[in-house]
């Protein structure tokens, strides 16, 4: 059956310790991710790459699929490494803003200069030379 099918592409972990288990699936960021041990909470605050953690005995991932209010849009093949589950941000729009005054820009003036240098971007080092000039406040 389907049972069989799925352990033919898996495989049974065995790990010392619970930190090896969550090292383990942090690296490999699985789509679906149950934990089913005395102290979950505690486990749970460990995990950062999953598309959908499942906490508790009674949170099997049938749950998430059909009926605990998250959606089954799940990133696959270890992309919760670097992505999240379909959800309300995907629908917004959000805007890097940046506020930076005088002392700040010259924090950063050198390494500004020197990348947009490197990248043959002159007019980006212009753009903050230019600021510093004697008498331009």
């Amino acid at each position: 059956g389907i049972i069989e099918k799925s352990l033919e592409n898996g495989a049974i972990l065995i790990f010392d310790s619970i930190g090896e288990c969550v090292e383990f699936s942090n690296t490999y960021a699985p789509e679906h991710l149950e934990i089913m041990v005395r102290d979950p909470l505690d486990v749970l605050n460990s995990v950062c790459n999953a598309g959908s953690i499942f906490v508790g005995d009674y949170a099997p991932v049938s749950a998430g699929d059909y009926a605990s209010g998250t959606n089954h849009v799940l990133p696959t093949a270890g992309h919760a490494w670097t992505h999240s589950g379909l959800n309300v941000g995907y629908f917004t729009k959000k805007s890097s803003i940046q506020i930076i005054g005088k002392d700040g820009l010259a924090e950063i003036k050198d390494t500004i200069v020197a990348i947009a240098g490197a990248e043959g971007l002159k007019a980006h080092a212009d753009a903050v030379e230019v600021r510093f000039k004697d008498g331009s406040d």
